[in-house]
């Protein structure tokens, strides 16, 4: 699977990153429904110019410290000479995993002591940099932008991310600089399934990892990924190829102490790009907690197909009804994803591990199926008839023909009279009504609705 390149926002604090950063995904988090994985805490968003799909990394203000007699026209934050291992630590790592990186700058008060260190260390990347010049006066200080050249950086592009100056020209620059990357033209292993294991850490993602292995022990080759925290292992099993990706431990934000932890999200995210299948793991002791939700986001915007899969289950202690009274708390919590199949396993044991491999193989057959026209279209008739579209106002959806565009996950055309007629609610009822003769396990479905042109009437299904 190819993954969406990686672009990271970099400089001081107070410079406009996070203004930018809206700017970038600000168009593409257009929901109704606030779902974990769209929090405003989360540092990763999703953007795309001319057709290009892209992940957007906000670093977070990079402090450097200054020795004493030394002025620079922001003060430092309280405290932060104590961090200036970490937050390097934090810059360096964000920067290695980035295609791209645009270094934010305030043009109003021009080069700063800090803005030196920084492009000191992205000048020792080697990473493709690019230079905006933020808070810029279209009247009166667009020519300050140049002094920045003397970074001895990328192109310097003249910006004003809140009064969207110089946008376009950054994201043209941008998508030049992802197409030149070596990465753009690697071929992706489209042989094999993918599956990556996420996770908080310390659920067992590494040890559930071992024991797959170690329950087939056919493993063909064990190959270090492009990063330091994901790890491809190639296995067969039951004569399918299989890529299994172990990532690093996903920490909430606020809990983040070390640069280390901060952004192992990065590489988890291209994990998701490249998986066919995202196993979930939880920890059965602990339960269900909030950063599992927002790592469930990240699969379901991934479009990779899911398994939650509870661990630690040998260790808790259970009554009658434990797994069932689970499940229900999973189907609560993962509200977004209630296609995603539930297993109960023990890495530590090896309880029912093998049904982790069975159930990846069979989720990532169903991405493949295909339902064939005239059947799709009864399916949609008789869902019609049990359920009419409800009125918006004095005006009613009808619904014309269906059929399956594509596959890898399914998406569903729907030519109909109005699309804007169409109700949440009754998009997921379509949706429902299918997955009762078509379950696609553990795989999202997504449907799409055009409308009618011109003035011939089409009959209704």
């Amino acid at each position: 699977m190819a993954r969406k390149p990686v672009l990271a926002l970099v400089g001081r604090p107070n410079v406009g990153k996070s203004s930018l950063f809206n700017r970038f995904v600000g168009h593409r988090l257009a929901v109704t429904d606030e779902i974990p994985g769209t929090t405003r805490d989360r540092i990763q968003g999703e953007s795309d110019w001319n057709g290009v799909e892209f992940h957007v990394i906000d670093t977070g203000g990079i402090e450097v410290y200054q020795p004493k007699g030394v002025r620079d026209t922001m003060p430092l934050a309280e405290g932060s000479a104590d961090f200036v291992p970490q937050i390097r630590a934090q810059a360096l790592l964000a920067i290695q995993d980035a295609d791209v990186v645009v270094m934010v700058v305030d043009v109003r008060h021009g080069i700063t002591a800090a803005d030196e260190e920084i492009a000191e260390i992205l000048r020792r990347s080697k990473r493709p940099v690019l230079v905006a010049a933020n808070k810029t006066d279209e009247h009166n200080n667009k020519e300050a932008a140049f002094e920045f050249y003397a970074l001895g950086l990328g192109e310097v592009i003249a910006i004003s991310a809140i009064h969207e100056l110089g946008i376009g020209d950054l994201l043209d620059l941008i998508i030049e600089e992802f197409k030149a990357s070596p990465s753009a033209s690697e071929e992706p292993d489209e042989e094999n399934l993918h599956v990556a294991i996420v996770g908080r850490p310390n659920v067992g993602k590494s040890s559930t990892v071992n024991h797959l292995l170690g329950e087939e022990r056919v493993i063909v080759s064990p190959i270090a990924g492009t990063t330091r925290d994901a790890i491809d292992t190639h296995i067969r099993y039951h004569g399918q190829e299989i890529t299994l990706i172990d990532t690093a431990g996903i920490r909430k934000r606020g809990k983040i102490e070390s640069g280390v932890e901060k952004y192992s999200v990065i590489r988890s995210l291209k994990a998701l790009d490249r998986a066919h299948v995202a196993l979930l793991l939880l920890d059965a002791v602990d339960g269900i907690t909030e950063q599992d939700q927002h790592i469930g986001g990240y699969i379901q915007e991934s479009k990779a197909s899911a398994i939650i899969v509870v661990n630690k289950w040998d260790a808790v202690d259970k009554g009658v009804s434990s797994m069932n009274e689970f499940r229900e708390e999973v189907a609560k919590k993962f509200d977004f994803l209630p296609y995603a199949p539930v297993l109960f396993v023990s890495a530590k044991t090896g309880q029912r591990i093998h049904t982790i491999l069975e159930t990846v193989v069979r989720v990532w057959e169903g991405r493949s199926v295909r339902i064939p026209t005239s059947e799709l279209n009864t399916i949609i008739r008789e869902a019609l008839i049990n359920h009419a579209p409800p009125p918006r106002g004095t005006k009613r959806l009808k619904l014309y023909y269906a059929s399956q565009v594509a596959v890898e996950p399914p998406l569903f055309l729907f030519h109909v009279n109005d699309k804007n007629l169409v109700h949440f609610t009754y998009e997921r009822y379509l949706e429902n009504q299918i997955r009762l003769r078509y379950p696609f396990e553990g795989t999202p479905m997504r449907l799409s609705f055009r409308s009618r042109e011109g003035n011939l009437e089409d009959p209704e299904l």
